[in-house]
């Protein structure tokens, strides 16, 4: 096959790690080239992860002569100006999340992109589970009928040190975790009529970051819930989604290991009986797996990439606008 030279700017996103792993998994689709990180705090910590053995590191000059594909994991604060120097030399990227909290270099970014043919993947990983894709097929396939409402929860029970990482971002976990859950909302449903966000910090331990959150959408037939807070215990396995639609409500929980989805058709009992069916799904090998088998589609197959620049755009606005900056 036409292998892709890939490499990774940056190892400092909590997800770079797992990334790697995942483009590492088929070497019969991706040649990595290696990785480059200026922090060396972040070497120091990370730099001998399983992931990276074997692996040059590399100067970013050498990577962006080297590479027509690029990972983007640095800290998410400084993933915007790698994302733009790739797009500019037409590198396509996998760009970890949120993208930015400046609603304009995002847009700039983008069109960029767009201009020098350059693809530009997302690193939102709930548009890649097998129970969500089931179920767009399913509402897509117009079976369902409307979208009546889309409630969604991705809270944890998170440390101390974490919480107060949180205060980077004047989002909070709205802005690291709501972004996943807005995806999801948006792929069902379109865009809203409007969003109201609440934004809390419970100061528990004394970090003062936007730790207890939620987002409520509007549409045309309901309201549209997202909740994301570091302060659940338990919160990790209580992850959800919940999709009702005019002829049955799915249901998936727990979102991972292992993903479970639950089907209700409409009129199916009593208002007050119990009558889920558990769909089976076929097994997720990894969370990133499906994310990198795409990339490679779009890149060498002329595969259309679902996620178009202009839903990216779309989508971001709105993840900017339940965290009250746009």
């Amino acid at each position: 096959m036409n292998r892709i030279k890939i490499g990774q700017i940056g190892i400092g996103h909590n997800h770079g790690e797992a990334k790697m792993s995942a483009f590492r998994k088929f070497p019969e689709l991706f040649e990595v080239v290696g990785w480059c990180e200026e922090d060396e705090e972040w070497v120091e910590k990370r730099g001998n992860l399983a992931a990276y053995r074997g692996l040059p590191r590399l100067t970013k000059a050498e990577l962006l002569d080297s590479c027509e594909a690029m990972l983007i994991e640095t800290d998410v604060w400084r993933m915007m100006p790698e994302a733009k120097l790739c797009v500019e030399r037409g590198i396509h990227i996998h760009l970890d999340k949120p993208a930015g909290e400046d609603y304009s270099e995002y847009e700039d970014i983008i069109r960029t992109a767009e201009r020098n043919h350059a693809i530009v993947q997302l690193g939102y990983m709930y548009r890649y589970n097998n129970a969500v894709r089931y179920i767009l097929e399913r509402v897509r396939s117009g079976e369902m009928g409307r979208v009546l409402m889309v409630d969604t929860d991705m809270c944890t029970e998170h440390s101390l040190d974490f919480r107060k990482w949180l205060e980077h971002f004047r989002g909070g976990d709205m802005y690291i975790f709501g972004s996943h859950l807005i995806d999801l909302v948006l792929l069902f449903q379109g865009e809203p009529t409007a969003i109201h966000p609440f934004l809390s910090k419970t100061h528990i331990g004394g970090a003062d970051s936007y730790d207890s959150t939620l987002a409520v959408l509007e549409y045309p037939y309901g309201s549209s819930t997202v909740r994301v807070t570091s302060n659940e215990p338990g919160g990790w396995t209580r992850r959800q989604l919940v999709v009702v639609c005019e002829n049955g409500s799915f249901e998936v929980k727990p979102f991972e290991n292992p993903t479970k989805l639950w089907f209700t058709p409409a009129n199916a009992g009593t208002a007050y009986s119990f009558y889920q069916n558990e769909i089976e799904l076929p097994e997720m090998t990894g969370r990133y797996d499906q994310m990198a088998k795409d990339f490679y589609s779009y890149v060498r197959e002329g595969v259309e990439n679902p996620f178009s620049y202009d839903y990216e755009l779309t989508l971001h606005k709105w993840i900017l606008r339940a965290c009250d900056l746009l």
